[in-house]
């Protein structure tokens, strides 16, 4: 299931939504351009959990490299917009082209930047929490941008989202409310996760999915303190007043 488009417009201008997106283009170019530089790269900006319960590693040679709080605080922030590749890269801007300007919509320009952040933070923190002995990096939006499709869903369960469906060798365009396109992502993330951690692929490289998990939740919690407090209809008030 592919999101495409929604059919709520946006009231202003997603000058943060757009900024974001143009940001993480901008950083995958810059990560293209390095070459042979990249990996120390990766492993400088990205998020790597064993840092966050041993102080140090012990190398072959008997040395020790100790790991300094600059070195685990920057990573939090910097690995939101770093990607492995182009299919990372455009799946994660794709959700947040479709889902992010509204969310920006109600909340407004700066409490959206902080609640992205914010839904970054946390999304590294469970990863960190439930990978605690794996010393790969970890890169992507995706724990963000996981807030920014919970948030999406508490504001507008009755939305629609046109989303392109493989059936064998056709594909099938269809109309769905959020409510479940959302909801079956996030419970595919839940799936995926539990199945992650009981063959213990996560420590092993391969897709963060609890960090997806607890952005969205994270998401679906922070929102109602970071919408605006003035009082405007919302879509799901003119869906009930329309069908309900």
């Amino acid at each position: 299931m592919i999101p495409i488009k929604d059919d709520i417009p946006s009231r202003s201008y997603p000058i943060v939504n757009v900024t974001l997106i143009v940001i993480n283009v901008i950083i995958f170019f810059f990560e293209l351009s390095l070459g042979d530089n990249l990996e120390p790269f990766i492993r400088k900006f990205a998020v790597i959990p064993i840092k966050y319960f041993y102080s140090g590693i012990r190398l072959n040679d008997g040395s020790v490299i100790l790991f300094s709080l600059e070195e685990r605080i920057i990573p939090l922030f910097t690995s939101m917009f770093l990607h492995g590749g182009w299919l990372h890269l455009i799946g994660n801007m794709l959700y947040l082209w479709i889902f992010g300007d509204n969310v920006e919509d109600r909340m407004g320009h700066f409490r959206y930047i902080l609640f992205y952040l914010l839904c970054g933070l946390a999304a590294a923190g469970v990863h960190i929490i439930t990978n605690p002995e794996s010393d790969i990096p970890t890169v992507g939006a995706s724990g963000a941008i996981s807030g920014v499709l919970g948030a999406y869903m508490m504001l507008y369960p009755f939305a629609r989202v046109i989303v392109v469906i493989p059936i064998l060798f056709f594909w099938d365009v269809v109309k769905l409310p959020a409510l479940i396109v959302l909801g079956f992502w996030f419970v595919t993330q839940i799936f995926q996760g539990t199945l992650a951690l009981a063959i213990e692929t996560t420590a092993k490289g391969g897709v963060a999915w609890w960090a997806h998990i607890g952005g969205f939740v994270f998401g679906m919690l922070l929102v109602h303190i970071f919408k605006k407090s003035s009082r405007r209809p919302t879509y799901r008030d003119l869906w009930w007043e329309r069908y309900g």
